[in-house]
């Protein structure tokens, strides 16, 4: 059952269950990552956030160093468009540019998934069209939910298919602790 949350002028809205794409290769990743999760917690519609451990990846489609990659799990009332702007402002807030397609990042979020919607507007589509062929994707969305299943199949499943894409857990003094931030 979905939580709840009143906004501002005392309305209750349902929070429901999204997953965002995490990830950069350039200045420092890991922090990125970290203070994104810490800075999309505090969001006043954002109720629960669960960080997955960290991997370290090659470029897919893409140049440059090593990406480090996890994925968020978050409780929230926002909409998926308002979700996707407040993404945008936690980019830009980390410098993020896009010089082309693909270009190395300072911190990239996508919305990968929202609630089991299917949402295709010329600024965002969910499911995210390609999280089911990228490794960097689909093991930390394991982790998080080793049950769920996209338009194209089990996550293991598909996992198993991009076998070919080398992905690195990456370890931490924490590791061990469970990343969530609420």
């Amino acid at each position: 059952m979905a939580a709840s949350h009143p906004d501002r002028a005392g309305h209750v809205a349902p929070a429901l269950h999204a997953f965002i794409g995490v990830g950069g290769n350039l200045g420092d990743p890991i922090r990125a990552v970290h203070q994104a999760a810490d800075t999309l917690s505090q969001h006043p519609q954002v109720r629960a956030l669960r960080l997955s451990p960290l991997y370290i990846t090659a470029p897919v489609d893409s140049t440059g160093p090593a990406y480090v990659n996890a994925v968020m799990r978050i409780e929230t009332t926002l909409m998926p468009h308002a979700l996707l702007a407040v993404l945008q402002q936690i980019e830009q807030a980390h410098g993020r540019t896009r010089p082309w397609r693909n270009a190395p990042r300072t911190l990239d979020l996508d919305l990968l998934w929202y609630d089991g919607r299917h949402i295709h507007t010329p600024d965002l589509i969910v499911p995210h069209p390609r999280m089911h062929q990228r490794a960097f994707v689909l093991q930390p969305l394991q982790d998080l939910a080793p049950d769920l299943t996209l338009p194209q199949g089990p996550l293991a499943a598909l996992l198993a298919q991009c076998r070919d894409q080398k992905i690195d857990r990456l370890a931490a003094p924490n590791d061990t602790q469970d990343p969530e931030f609420s």
